[in-house]
């Protein structure tokens, strides 16, 4: 199914929910809310689906996509948890953490999922309304952001209507996502060792806590989604570190840099990472032709919204 009308937004509600679980199991796309960004849902089993999720996106097809589970059980009859992956997803899931682990064989998903990979992204994510749609659906569900491809993530329905209007079924719209950053990405070795895919909102820190190891260096090639060099881009340039605006610059404050949007006026990470997209949005639907972004420290959460400014910037 694809739609060639205005794209339906759905409260997430008990009938908005259904009608979207309706929509995905005849192999529609809804976008849908999570703790995160908002994702584009398909049915992770049928290609003509996963195609569809591409075409929407205009997605390169060596991109993997991430599949949505509701729990281990579902997980685990897609993929090969090894002891570090059961500690993982006992701590993490669900929440903000995909894993990138061995494919099992005949799990039925569609090969574009994995774009042709021996692995599979998997994650159990916290958003309430998600955890209802994903308990309403038999099938896993593959969801990459519900944006153009190389855009800025959306952290509302109405960021998603701003680049997909017309181009996928339904949205359902449960509000502003909390956490504002897409999920952490990392993968376990077969060795024994695991790399660090992409930063988000679970720290480095906390996986070695869990994982008691220093992190490898990613492999190479794109082994997961957002290990683009350009992404997240408002479609305009961005000077980062930035203390003041330019003439003709969009400045994205945060603490003590006062900007046309602010982060965080506080200087809180927490607070910037929800607001990161947000205020990208802003500069991008701006007059001012450029955007600069205020210095952001590197701790903590701070990694990963340098990561995607980083990528923005390219």
């Amino acid at each position: 199914m694809s739609s060639k009308t205005a794209t339906v937004r759905l409260q997430a509600d008990a009938a908005g929910i259904a009608r979207a679980a309706d929509l995905l199991a005849q192999g529609g796309l809804v976008a849908v809310p999570t703790e995160t960004v908002y994702g584009l849902a398909g049915r992770a089993d049928r290609a003509d689906a996963v195609a569809g999720i591409y075409a929407a996106k205009g997605r390169p097809s060596f991109n993997p996509l991430i599949v949505h589970v509701a729990d281990m059980e579902q997980a685990e009859k897609l993929a090969l948890f090894d002891a570090r992956a059961c500690l993982l997803a006992d701590r993490f899931w669900p929440g903000p953490l995909t894993m990138v682990l061995p494919l099992r064989e005949g799990t039925g998903l569609a090969g574009a999922v994995t774009a042709g990979l021996p692995t599979l992204a998997l994650r159990s994510p916290a958003h309430p309304a998600m955890r209802v749609l994903l308990a309403q659906c038999d099938f896993p569900m593959a969801a990459p952001s519900a944006n153009r491809s190389g855009w800025v993530s959306p952290t509302s329905a109405d960021h998603v209507l701003a680049t997909l209007d017309g181009r996928i079924d339904a949205v359902l719209d449960g509000g502003e996502t909390e956490r504002g950053l897409e999920s952490t990405i990392i993968a376990l070795r077969p060795e024994g060792g695991w790399s660090l895919l992409r930063p988000g909102p679970v720290t480095g820190a906390e996986l070695r806590k869990v994982l008691g190891e220093a992190p490898l260096l990613a492999g190479g090639g794109v082994e997961a989604p957002g290990q683009l060099a350009q992404h997240y881009a408002p479609g305009k340039p961005v000077r980062l570190n930035a203390s003041y605006a330019e003439a003709d610059e969009f400045l994205i404050g945060f603490g003590d840099v006062v900007g046309d949007c602010s982060l965080s006026e506080s200087g809180d990470l927490a607070e910037a990472a929800a607001r990161l997209y947000a205020c990208l949005h802003q500069g991008a639907d701006n007059d001012k032709q450029h955007i600069a972004v205020a210095p952001i420290p590197d701790a903590g959460i701070g990694a990963a919204i340098n990561d995607r400014l980083r990528r923005a910037a390219s």
